[in-house]
């Protein structure tokens, strides 16, 4: 069998997403627009397969071929009769929730793939004997030949996402490298072009010369049916030595569907923000324009309060090794009354808090812009995982003059973080209790710091197209130097191009470690309903937690390449890293042996210190992670963040030892069965289903009830398409012979 780190156990944690009674609240109109805008994010979500192995098309194209033929009961009696063991078949239903649960064979919280625990030669006898077989022999037998061998394949370079030697990646074709994408950037930048929804595929041509294809996400081709203002820019360019082409067209069927149904979910509109938002959505899909995009999230923005909450579009750029591109994801949920009013009082509180962090005044935005701050019941989030909580939009220039919204996923946070004391790691008993006591509660309070006033805070200094600069270059000091600001952003820079391969995880940092600084203060705490002990708890166990959180990071972070995986993670190590620093025994990580006799660890927190020592020594990296990141100073941001975030086995920690320790008793990521809506005449229906990794599929089989063939074929169609960019040149020479 696979090393562990490579497969889902069977005993994996699976919860159902609960959002009945929210649902029931909403009026038959209101569903309406929700039923829309949830199909639209399912269809959207598929594109998620193409953005991530080869092979992941393939794969849920065969598993959904299985499964809409015979459910889980019905093809365990065929599976068994194969002679699988139960232990066998439920190997193969957990994997097959994974791949639907991660929208691919890639872990979507730390990019590692997984592999079915069972023997191949086992999967293929279940799966060539199946109904779907039977029934359709060819298809079925050339899905399998086609992705079988790499279903399974644990080859160093296939075990984690990544671009060239590093790992896979479907954002880049297989022969890109970080110089191609740094190139790439720089190109998109001169024409002031996004990356957020584009992919890059390279040739060389017979001369040796390199040629790129920087092809955009749109229902329309590069064949321009329609004036826009994209027309201009899909043609041919010469940049650097190198030739480049921008097409469009990408995922083109997919995201017709989604145009489709939210041209249906204009019809139930509550507002002409609305209205207006989903215009602009529709023609961003539709033309392949960010622009477009921008435009819409300025109406989302402006549409305060909203009963149903959504966002749409190629979102987070977490999972492109270079940092620019965004997956695609669709959420569509309903507010949670009680909880939105505690965050509404900390929006109240922002700006007075926002007085408090670490930096100078110049270094933060002009004006602050009162955000949304909602705590959500999530009926559908669609695409490669569910987080606890979003601050969107992601573009630089809308957040820094137009706003943006926070939103807390109530349900989400109460299945999926959890936690049960027996199977608490690497705290001390003592603490056992404590923390499972308040690690909730503690969670919603860092949350909404980390959202509202982490990712919400901090000015970029920027120079406009025209020259103009947005801060005064005579009198702001940067603190740090106690000089006049030497470096910028230039116009058609972001925080995302600049910093690349390190943003997401450096800005992740910034906002948990301005959740830390701030939660002890009163008057937050209040807010949340804590006072006295109450409160010192809540602070003591969200500072325990956020410790814990960088030991486990470990799991994420790859030896052999000495890089991180998972952005949250990665921004977790660097600051238990900062707080061992600070030394005086605030925190210390020993190694141990567990009451099994296998290696153990465990993570203290002197709790006295954590004003007098821990809150310093946060202020002083706060104040440099943001000075660097406003002054837009890649090389001191470098440094710095990375400098953190090297994992060794320097004593006394000994990380890269401890990381073993940490493998050894991991506990994988629970499984979140979401439920379907479904429009039976004019009512919507909510279907749900039991928790389970058989209840997850069928949650599926159900998504796509109409055209689930024509799914599987347009995602077969699509991944064949640009399949020679992935194969090896020996391969590429015998397909075009």
């Amino acid at each position: 069998m696979a090393d562990t780190q490579y497969i889902l156990p069977n005993d994996i944690g699976v919860s159902s997403l609960d959002c009945r009674e929210a649902f029931h609240l909403l009026s038959p109109t209101e569903r309406l627009y929700a039923h829309h805008l949830s199909r639209a994010a399912w269809y959207g979500g598929l594109a998620v397969l193409l953005q991530t192995s080869p092979e992941a098309p393939y794969i849920y194209t065969l598993l959904s071929r299985l499964f809409r033929t015979q459910d889980p009961d019905q093809l365990r009696q065929h599976a068994l009769a194969e002679g699988l063991t139960e232990e066998e078949y439920q190997a193969f239903l957990v994997y097959a929730a994974g791949v639907y649960s991660n929208m691919g064979n890639y872990k979507s919280f730390g990019d590692t793939k997984f592999v079915p625990n069972l023997p191949k030669e086992k999967l293929e006898r279940v799966i060539l004997g199946s109904k779907a077989a039977q029934q359709h022999p060819k298809e079925v037998r050339d899905l399998w030949q086609t992705c079988g061998e790499l279903m399974f394949s644990l080859e160093p370079r296939l075990r984690h996402l990544g671009l060239g030697k590093e790992g896979i990646t479907t954002y880049f074709s297989g022969d890109c490298t970080m110089e191609d994408a740094k190139l790439a950037q720089d190109f998109l930048d001169s024409q002031n072009l996004s990356a957020y929804n584009t992919r890059l595929f390279k040739d060389v041509d017979q001369e040796g010369k390199a040629r790129y294809e920087v092809r955009l996400a749109s229902v329309l081709s590069t064949d321009p049916a329609l004036d826009s203002e994209l027309t201009s820019k899909l043609k041919s360019y010469e940049f650097q030595g190198s030739h480049f082409q921008v097409t469009r067209g990408d995922y083109a069927p997919l995201l017709q569907k989604v145009v489709d149904h939210l041209e249906k979910a204009k019809a139930y509109a509550a507002n002409s923000h609305q209205e207006q938002m989903l215009a602009q959505y529709i023609e961003s899909f539709t033309q392949g324009s960010i622009e477009a995009h921008k435009r819409g999230s300025r109406f989302w923005i402006q549409d305060k309060g909203p009963i149903v909450e959504s966002y749409i579009g190629f979102i987070e750029s977490y999972r492109d090794p270079f940092g620019s591109r965004g997956e695609f994801e669709g959420f569509v949920a309903m507010v949670n009354k009680a909880m939105s009013a505690k965050f509404e009082r900390l929006v109240e509180s922002a700006e007075q808090l926002l007085k408090e962090l670490p930096w100078p005044p110049a270094f933060e935005k002009d004006k602050f812009l009162t955000p949304d701050f909602t705590s959500l019941d999530v009926l559908t989030f669609a695409g490669s995982g569910i987080p606890a909580g979003i601050n969107i939009p992601n573009y630089d220039d809308l957040r820094q003059t137009e706003g943006f919204k926070n939103v807390s996923l109530g349900n989400v946070l109460a299945v999926a973080y959890a936690t049960q004391r027996e199977k608490l790691t690497f705290l001390e008993e003592e603490d056992k209790d404590l923390y499972t006591r308040w690690k909730g509660p503690s969670f919603d309070v860092q949350v909404g710091l980390h959202e509202l006033l982490g990712h919400g805070s901090g000015k970029l200094f920027a120079q406009d197209e025209k020259g103009v600069f947005n801060f005064d270059q005579e009198t702001v000091i940067n603190p740090e130097t106690g000089e006049q600001i030497q470096s910028w952003y230039r116009s058609g820079e972001t925080w995302d191009s600049k910093f690349s391969t390190i943003a997401s995880s450096y800005e992740e940092c910034r906002a948990e470690s301005v959740g830390l600084y701030l939660c002890l203060n009163p008057q937050v705490l209040e807010i949340f309903g804590f006072k006295g002990a109450d409160a010192e708890d809540v602070i003591y166990v969200n500072w325990l937690n956020m410790v814990r959180a960088g030991l486990l990071a470990l799991e994420f972070y790859t030896p052999e390449a000495s890089n991180w995986r998972q952005a949250h993670m990665q921004a977790r190590f660097v600051i238990l890293r900062v707080l061992l620093e600070a030394g005086e025994g605030l925190v210390t990580v020993t190694p141990t042996t567990g009451s099994d006799g296998r290696p153990d660890a465990r993570v203290r927190l002197d709790r006295s210190k954590i004003r007098s020592v821990g809150r310093p020594a946060l202020e002083r990296f706060l104040r440099r992670l943001q000075v660097l990141k406003s002054t837009g100073d890649v090389a001191g941001g470098r440094a710095l963040y990375e400098g953190y975030a090297a994992v060794t086995d320097a004593p006394p920690e000994c990380f890269l030892s401890l990381r073993d320790t940490v493998l050894l008793r991991k506990e994988s990521r629970k499984l979140i069965v979401q439920p379907n809506t479904r429009l039976e005449g004019s009512e919507v229906q909510l279907l749900e289903y039991e928790a389970s990794a058989a209840g997850l599929i069928r949650s599926f089989t159900e998504r796509f009830p109409e055209d689930g063939p024509e799914l599987e074929e347009v995602l077969t169609r699509l991944a064949t398409a640009d399949a020679r960019f992935w194969k090896s040149p020996s391969e590429a020479q015998s397909g075009q012979a």
